[in-house]
């Protein structure tokens, strides 16, 4: 079995903004030279996720935010707020509930998806961020 390593590089808007990071992920796994296995998508932080959906506009930019902001809302003041003084509670806890990691199968280098289905990285953070995502790719 072989194990490879890849990251890229992105940068987030504040405020759950969501990126579609398939194409990414699967040139990782192209570059890795590796056939048929499995990848770990990893973000490494506390107020970012990874997760999966069908990157289209009503899901993108209305129905994940307004989900998310009626079970986490960013302006409650959450006690982590007070322990640390800073105002990101909310993205902790979204990042607490969605992930910070997903494994996917692929099969001759490509990723094995639904037919709608994406990759998605969400910022949960209350501020721009420059993200890695790593790419942990195991098979032969």
């Amino acid at each position: 079995m072989t194990v490879d390593f890849q990251t890229f590089d992105l940068k987030s808007k504040a405020y759950c903004d969501v990126i579609n990071i398939t194409n990414q992920v699967q040139n990782s796994i192209k570059r890795s030279g590796i056939k048929n296995g499995m990848v770990n998508v990893h973000i490494a932080g506390s107020t970012g996720a990874i997760s999966t959906t069908e990157y289209e506009p009503g899901l993108v930019d209305h129905d994940i935010k307004d989900i998310l902001e009626k079970l986490i809302p960013y302006e409650k003041n959450y006690a982590h707020h007070k322990t640390w003084h800073d105002y990101n509670g909310a993205g902790h806890l979204r990042s607490f509930l969605i992930k910070t990691s997903q494994t996917f199968p692929f099969k001759n280098q490509k990723l094995i998806l639904g037919t709608w289905q994406q990759i998605i990285f969400i910022e949960c953070d209350e501020k721009p961020r420059s993200r890695t995502i790593h790419c942990t790719i195991i098979g032969e």
